[in-house]
């Protein structure tokens, strides 16, 4: 007799039904499992899975491994290796070891890899193939058309929510979490409420790995490869409990689920959908995003990967450098003349800090030192362009107008003598002083290097002047040490009068400017 085991399936979904007579499962000439009570479960799209009694497995399996997969409506799939003499196959056996309802049916089953481990001889059954084989659907289409038109995560996120509602998905809220390579930023979590016009988007600092809402949530447990969560919130003795649900359980939700969602350098982010629907969500709603999750999952890679590299360049080469590099600027040669004030600001003392100091403690202090110097910087309309040892090279465009370049530059450098003088409440406990030197002139502000290793910079006189500016005031005990354009016309500097300075080819008119606070 031949018995047909056909699915029985409307939209998305899963059928499991059970198989006649005897199943067996072999490697090769080894009997791995023999039963007369196994199952079918067919998934909408998907090949039919065989599962069998884990006490009808005939060899030893291995602890579980590190792998772990979610389904929204089957739950967390643990594999462990087939052990047989001189052979161990790795992840060839999964289970669902505490299914969801939806698929309670296959607990205490197991099921095995296909052809490539195992064959299956499915005696007396004949299974059939699902009709619509191939991914189709108002939101994949939706998200292979339509959705590459939107340009931000907050607008793709607000998006993919409607759709959802539109096609019968009943989310009250729809989070996402992603990790971002930020050296301040561990990541940012965008969230849509229904009834909310804006999407909230928070982007936490990495403490956020220490912090109790993080620690006690399924953003952690999900975020550490442990699977995924789902929760109706309708239950009276919930499994699954985090301080989250019961908040959301508050506002009337009523089902629950964080899946993870891979990016392709193997970091692990969440998708989590919230619903206040009675019945909470379907197999066929969360059907409907599961097989969508991987291509949702590369449009917020394709955002996150622009902002990293925003960040990125931001952080090693500078706000407006950075921009102009990710705006096309890539080229060796590629860049503008343009009028600027440069700074250069050196840390005095640095051989014998770093001999009194130990290297741990002096690369602490240097990174106080920077921060300090960078952030005055920043705050005055500059950038820093780079960290040259144990000084900085900034570079405060002029624009249209010159002097307030000048002025803004000067105010940082007496700004940063007068923090730096200040009693030292750092953990190293040592004050640092400093050596600066302002010059103005045009320079090149672009691309040099070699075809491998590119550099964006400012290359011209007035940037070595201001570093010889600044090697000229340790010689003579000034702090601050400027050419005469820098100055306004009613400076009352001290005129140090026309110096010559190594590699100028003329000698340059300078004046040292003194702070209110003398260190």
């Amino acid at each position: 007799m031949n018995v047909h085991a056909t699915p029985q399936i409307k939209g998305y979904g899963i059928d499991v039904q059970p198989l006649s007579g005897e199943i067996t499962v072999r490697r090769n000439d080894v009997v791995i499992a023999k039963t007369k009570n196994a199952k079918v479960m067919y998934e909408t799209r998907l090949p039919p899975t065989i599962y069998v009694p884990r006490d009808d497995v005939l060899v030893d399996l291995s602890a579980p491994s590190a792998l772990k997969t979610f389904c929204p409506f089957k739950g967390t799939a643990r594999y462990r290796d087939i052990l047989l003499t001189g052979e161990q196959i790795e992840n060839s056996v999964w289970a669902y070891e505490r299914p969801l309802p939806e698929s309670k049916e296959i607990k205490g089953y197991v099921a095995f890899m296909p052809k490539a481990y195992t064959e299956i001889d499915l005696g007396e059954n004949t299974l059939r193939d699902p009709d619509d084989g191939n991914i189709s659907g108002p939101l994949v289409d939706w998200l292979m058309r339509g959705a590459s038109t939107l340009t931000t995560p907050e607008d793709f996120t607000r998006a993919l929510a409607e759709k959802m509602l539109e096609h019968g998905i009943a989310i009250s809220r729809l989070g996402i979490l992603a990790w971002s390579l930020h050296p301040l930023i561990a990541g940012k979590h965008y969230i849509w409420e229904k009834g909310e016009e804006q999407i909230s988007t928070f982007a936490p600092t990495y403490e956020i790995h220490d912090h109790p809402s993080f620690t006690n949530s399924p953003l952690r447990h999900v975020s550490n490869g442990l699977g995924g969560v789902r929760q109706r919130l309708t239950d009276d003795h919930p499994e699954n409990s985090f301080p989250i649900m019961e908040d959301l359980r508050a506002k009337g939700a009523t089902d629950y689920v964080a899946m993870p969602i891979p990016f392709s350098d193997g970091r692990t982010n969440v998708l989590t959908l919230t619903s206040d629907h009675p019945d909470g969500f379907t197999t066929a709603n969360l059907g409907l995003v599961f097989e969508c999750s991987a291509v949702i999952g590369r449009f917020y890679e394709v955002f996150m990967q622009r902002e990293n590299a925003q960040s990125l360049l931001e952080t090693y080469v500078g706000k407006r450098s950075g921009a102009r590099v990710l705006g096309g600027e890539i080229r060796r040669g590629d860049g503008d003349e343009i009028d600027a004030a440069i700074m250069f600001c050196d840390l005095r003392g640095s051989t014998r800090l770093e001999e009194q100091l130990g290297r741990g403690a002096y690369i602490t202090l240097l990174n106080t030192f920077f921060e300090t110097v960078s952030g005055i910087i920043h705050d005055h309309g500059g950038e820093v362009l780079k960290f040259i040892g144990d000084a900085v090279l900034a570079v405060f465009p002029a624009d249209e107008d010159a002097r307030s370049a000048c002025d803004q530059a000067l105010k940082s450098a007496m700004q940063i003598v007068e923090q730096l003088s200040a009693p030292c409440e750092d953990e190293v406990g040592v004050a640092c002083d400093c050596a600066i030197g302002l010059a103005f002139g045009r320079v090149t502000y672009g691309n040099i290097g070699s075809r491998e290793r590119l550099d964006f910079t400012v290359i011209g006189q007035a940037a070595n002047i201001a570093a010889r500016l600044g090697d000229y005031g340790k010689t003579i005990g000034e702090r601050i040490v400027v050419s005469q354009d820098i100055l306004p016309s009613c400076s009352q500097a001290k005129d140090l009068g026309d110096v010559t300075l190594h590699n100028v080819s003329r000698p340059v008119r300078c004046h040292a400017v003194q702070t209110s606070k003398r260190p």
